[in-house]
């Protein structure tokens, strides 16, 4: 039987009690990692109003967008699906017109599409691009959440590029903590990067 705990169950709790905790109403917010939708549900949930807000997702399999919209059409309001675009591509370059420092939480749940090919992975390659684009359209003091997962071989290689990528960031600039279940062999983990609130 499996154990329940108060505080949190998984890594996706633990994400999103943070998302919570940053997201408003009338913010902007990227799922760099659409898969079904269902952390797009959470940031539309935060992030939209009836007259305010834009969520943006991507996926680079049409099949997770088609599943994705069908989903979301069923758990979102008219007003709110207005404000949320769906799009099929590669999270290395954001194919939405953003500029820079105009969005608030940009969100990666990394690995491979849940029931899907497990060959058809996140690379390495292109998060660390998509995540240098991040930085720049990222508000001060806006978020970037990335749930790695490392019990697959790609996934590890990710994971530590990521880890090295994180830790060359300024401490002037980016508070980043890493969550990591210590008595759960290569379970997921939760890395935030934070960036500075404007002088």
């Amino acid at each position: 039987m499996r154990s329940h705990y108060s505080l949190f169950q998984s890594h996706l709790d633990l994400a999103h009690h943070y998302w919570d905790q940053l997201l408003r109403p009338g913010d902007s917010a990227i799922d760099a990692t659409c898969g079904k939708g269902r952390d797009t549900l959470k940031l539309c949930q935060l992030a939209l109003s009836s007259d305010g807000g834009n969520v943006f997702a991507i996926d680079c399999q049409s099949a997770a967008i088609e599943q994705a919209k069908e989903y979301l059409s069923h758990t979102l309001s008219p007003e709110q699906l207005k404000r949320l675009r769906l799009e099929v591509g590669c999270h290395s370059h954001f194919p939405f017109n953003l500029s820079a420092e105009s969005v608030k939480l940009i969100v990666y749940n990394l690995g491979y599409l849940p029931g899907s090919n497990k060959e058809l992975t996140t690379q390495t390659s292109t998060t660390l691009q998509s995540l240098t684009h991040a930085q720049h359209l990222l508000r001060p003091g806006g978020a970037i959440s990335i749930t790695c997962y490392p019990g697959h071989r790609e996934g590890a290689i990710e994971e530590e590029a990521i880890l090295t990528y994180a830790s060359s960031l300024s401490p002037m600039e980016w508070s980043i903590c890493h969550h990591r279940w210590l008595n759960r062999r290569l379970s997921p983990s939760l890395l935030l990067l934070q960036k500075a609130l404007a002088a």
